[in-house]
């Protein structure tokens, strides 16, 4: 199996944080791409192994992979395979401020539930990014 799709699969995780399965799997997914895990082009990995490998119905994958092809992050190509795409989709800037601010309100929320100061969470994403940026791990 290409390592990048082993990694990706190795990084998904559902949480019982309230937010739904396929949200969960659509983001993290959406995160893979954004880390260059998932290059332009890069052959994802199948519904069924993401399914399989966080043991969760298909159905509830295929709705996060729709999702993704809705948002023209990822292209499927019938009887070859799902692809990350080659352009970024185009910006809706209204629904991705208020992705934006979704995500930020479950994550101040999930840092809370743990214990943890979401400004320190805020902190470790920059320091993350800058690195990525400057082609690091992180």
């Amino acid at each position: 199996m290409h390592t990048q799709v082993q990694r990706t699969l190795d990084a998904l995780r559902i949480e019982p944080s309230g937010v739904p399965i396929y949200v969960q799997i659509r983001e993290q997914l959406l995160g893979a791409i954004g880390a260059g895990w998932l290059a332009p082009g890069a052959q994802m990995p199948t519904m069924r192994q993401v399914a399989v490998a966080l043991r969760v119905d298909l159905n509830t994958v295929r709705h996060a992979y729709d999702e993704l092809d809705a948002m023209g992050a990822i292209r499927t190509v019938r009887g070859v395979g799902t692809f990350v795409a080659e352009r970024p989709p185009r910006r809706d800037l209204a629904a991705e401020a208020a992705r934006i601010d979704s995500l930020a309100h479950r994550l101040v929320a999930m840092a809370m539930t743990e214990g943890v100061d979401p400004v320190a969470v805020a902190h470790r994403v920059l320091t993350l990014e800058e690195r990525q940026e400057q082609g690091g791990e992180g």
